[in-house]
């Protein structure tokens, strides 16, 4: 997802090709883990918050081929890239785009069937707010589904406190800019609290070792490491680290795709629905 408004944080990942890349990336590695179970009836109206450059749009549609989709985004250079990606991989997929942002948000009361946000929350300042006024464009009935990360779950082989600092520095500059980088803990009591029933959150994880090679490129170096290494220059400026202690920390993070590496992370996977 791209933000600019006060309501929500800075985007501590950047808007680069290479975000655009290490984004499709973490959305073809991980489609079978997060998108499990995700199945739209033919006809249901499903809003995708956050489309961002489509890479979470273009797995939501290929499961839920006969689903109308609306996507929606602050950023047009975004949703650009996001309607280029779904028309040529999925030519045939019913879906809008919009420009707008989450709490202010052009459609009408009890508009959509299902809400579908991922890797958003994490970037707002007040996530309980945006899963409120997401509910408003919900019917009575309707369901949302919210997929956030937690990089306090991070461990891996070979342990190194180096690592575990450059970690430590993402997750200092996105609670700098107002978002939460372990938000995934919270996801119950923000959905509960935003007044969803049924609320059932489960984990989703990520292990790899050297005999899942796809996880190894896929998540491992193209996604996580990938992601700490792009905020290099904030932790910098920011005075959070020194040029030697940071390659320190992404040498020993890069060791752990190694032959000899494994590393572990959760993600959590929240459902709702709107009281009748």
């Amino acid at each position: 997802m791209t933000t600019t408004t006060p309501a929500t944080a800075g985007y501590v990942h950047g808007y680069s090709r290479f975000e655009a890349r290490r984004l499709g990336d973490q959305a073809d590695t991980l489609a079978d883990l997060l998108h499990a179970g995700i199945r739209y009836p033919a006809g249901d109206r499903v809003l995708e918050i956050g489309c961002g450059v489509g890479a979470q749009t273009a797995h939501l549609v290929a499961g839920s081929p006969g689903a109308e989709f609306t996507a929606v985004d602050i950023s047009e250079d975004s949703l650009r890239e996001a309607r280029a990606r779904v028309r040529k991989e999925h030519p045939g997929a019913r879906v809008s785009w919009h420009r707008a942002d989450l709490h202010a948000l052009p459609f009408a009361d009890g508009a959509f069937d299902h809400v579908f946000v991922c890797f958003v929350l994490e970037h707002l300042r007040d996530p309980r707010r945006a899963l409120t006024d997401l509910r408003r464009v919900l019917r009575p009935g309707g369901t949302i589904t919210v997929v956030e990360g937690d990089h306090a779950s991070a461990f891996f082989h070979p342990d190194s406190a180096a690592a575990r600092a450059v970690i430590g520095h993402l997750v200092t500059l996105q609670a700098a800019s107002g978002g939460d980088a372990l938000i995934g803990r919270r996801l119950h009591p923000l959905l509960t609290g935003a007044g969803y029933a049924e609320v059932v959150v489960r984990p989703r994880t990520v292990y790899v070792d050297g005999s899942r090679p796809a996880l190894v490129e896929g998540f491992t170096r193209h996604t996580f490491t990938a992601m700490v290494e792009a905020v290099r220059d904030r932790a910098l400026a920011a005075g959070l680290t020194s040029p030697d202690d940071w390659e320190a920390g992404i040498e020993a993070l890069r060791a752990t795709a190694g032959p000899e590496g494994t590393f572990h992370y959760t993600f959590f996977k929240g459902q709702g629905v709107v009281p009748d």
